[in-house]
This record gives structure tokens, sequence and C-alpha cells, in this order.
């Protein structure tokens, strides 16, 4: 029943997070990207700070404040504003297949910064999917698709900087929590946007603010409490699986729900980079020591990477 359980919360997340991409677009039809941004993520800021005392979210360090606010800017503040401005011009599905490169994009920046191993499978990843992030951003051959996807990579490049730079806050605090932090932190850097977002909000049509609430409650706010859920029962790889659905799952549910249909160079260029984050998060096989006589001739230990 646990592993059902499992399964669902992490269906609901790839379900939750690959709705975002077409529902930004819904939304901008009434919201600019900068009230866009801050209406998302206030909303998601309101609704975490209701079921905080109920999941036991804790008041963080002083300590860790500085880097709070700056994973906050990163990885929300900025994210936001940048996807937001990116998918004015770019398809929802074919911004999630951008955004999907993600991860290999991480690895570098863990691998610079925070001295994690670099391996030729996280090199030959991350410029596999750097390339195939780039073949869809140079695809449209319209300037201002160009720009737009380039900014939706540049978006990738600031979620990536949240990923590696909340690793020591994870040392002290759960992943739910950190995310709230960061949430929270993001919003209050975009108050200054607030002003102009009520007042779109005045004339904005129903189905972009239901959208826009849509954001910040579900693949915002629920989504980070069911993907906590999830990842406390399964192992990192099955996690990291499960991912590689969202960009497939998003360009569904924006055929379905926007009647978009990718280029077919769209879609090699995201094949291309779901391929070469593969290649980043594939685990080498731990050597197996041999039993007999009790030897293992040059066994190596094994590394764990995090």
């Amino acid at each position: 029943m646990k592993l059902d359980r499992t399964s669902l919360a992490l269906a609901a997340t790839v379900l939750l997070w690959a709705s975002a991409f077409p529902a930004i677009r819904v939304a901008l039809d009434g919201y600019g990207a900068g009230g866009l941004s801050f209406v998302r993520l206030a909303v998601a800021s309101l609704a975490l700070a209701v079921v905080a005392p109920l999941l036991k979210v804790r008041r963080p360090r002083g300590r860790d404040l500085p880097r709070i606010v700056l994973v906050g800017a990163s990885g929300m503040s900025a994210y936001q504003l940048l996807l937001n401005w990116g998918e004015i011009h770019v398809p929802a599905g074919t911004a999630s297949l951008i955004v999907a490169v993600v991860p290999a994009i991480s690895a570098l920046l863990a691998a610079a910064f925070l001295g994690e191993r670099l391996t030729l499978a996280v090199v030959a990843g991350s410029a596999v999917a750097l390339g195939g992030a780039a073949l869809i951003a140079v695809a449209g051959g319209d300037t201002r698709y160009t720009v737009a996807a380039w900014a939706v990579l540049a978006a990738a490049v600031a979620q990536a900087g949240y990923h590696f730079a909340i690793k020591p806050l994870l040392r002290r605090y759960t992943g739910l929590e950190v995310a709230c932090y960061a949430m929270w932190a993001g919003t209050v850097l975009l108050l200054p946007l607030a002003p102009d977002a009520v007042r779109t909000a005045l004339s904005a049509p129903a189905d972009a603010t239901l959208a826009a609430v849509y954001l910040g409650v579900l693949p915002s706010a629920a989504g980070f409490v069911v993907w906590g859920h999830a990842v406390a029962r399964l192992t990192v790889t099955a996690a990291t699986a499960a991912l590689y659905l969202v960009p497939v799952v998003a360009l569904a549910v924006a055929g379905v729900w926007l009647g978009e249909r990718p280029r077919p160079v769209e879609l090699l260029g995201g094949l291309i980079g779901i391929a070469g984050v593969a290649l980043v998060n594939r685990r080498p096989r731990p050597e197996r020591a041999r039993t007999a006589a009790g030897t293992s001739p040059r066994a190596a230990p094994t590394r764990r990477r995090s």
C-alpha cells in the first residue's frame, strides 16, 4: 500500500509540474511576466504558510538567511521572471524541453563550486544536453523566438543554481523546509512588482486569474509537498527517472489544452537534451567483490555521488 501511495505521489508531481508550462501561457494572456511571477509566488507562499505548521516546518537559523535569500532569488524570483518572459514567445511544450536540461547544468555547477566529482559521463552528458537546448533555441528562425528561448535557457540555469546552492541547507533542513524558505524569500524579493500585479489582476480575464492561482496552489505549493513525500520513500535514481516524463507530459497537456504542435527540430532538440541528462545521471555499477578465497584483487572503494 505504501508503494502505491508513493507511486501516486510521484505521478501527481509529474502531472502538476508538467501542467505548469501550458498554465503559464494561459495566465500570460492577462498578466505580464512580472505580475504573473509575483502572483504565483505569493499564492504559493500563502498556501505553504497555511500548511507549514501541520508539516512541522521549522524556523530557519539566522546564519542561514543569506543563503536562503540567494536560493530564493535564483530558484524562485529569477526562474519565474525568465521563464514567464520566455513563454510569451516560446510554446509551453518547447519551454519544458529546454528546462529539462536543469540536472545537467546543476551537475556542472556542483563540480565547479562544491568540488563534486566531474566524471566523463557528466561532462559528455552536459555537453549533449546543452547542445539539445541550443538546437531548440535556434530552431525558430525568428528573432523574438530565439531571444525568448535563450531566456528560458537562462531560467534553467537559474533553477540549476538553486539545486546546487541548496545542498548545504539540506544537511540541516528537509527538502520541503528549504522549498518553503526559498518560496517565501523569492516572494519578498518580488514585492516591488506587487502594485503592477494588483492593477493587472483587476482587469485580467477570469481564465488567466484562475491559471495564475492554479500555478501557485498546485504546481508550486502542492507540487513541492507531494514531491517531498515521494523522494523520501524512493531511490534517487527512481525519482530522477520520473522527472524525465515531465517534458513528455507537458507536450501532451499543451497539445490538448492549447492545441500546440512542436516542430520536428524542437522535438529532436528535446530528445537530445533528455538523453544528455540521462547520461549525467547514470550511476556507475559498483564493482563486485570476489568472495572466493576471500580475495578481491585491486578492489577499489565505491565513491557515492550525492
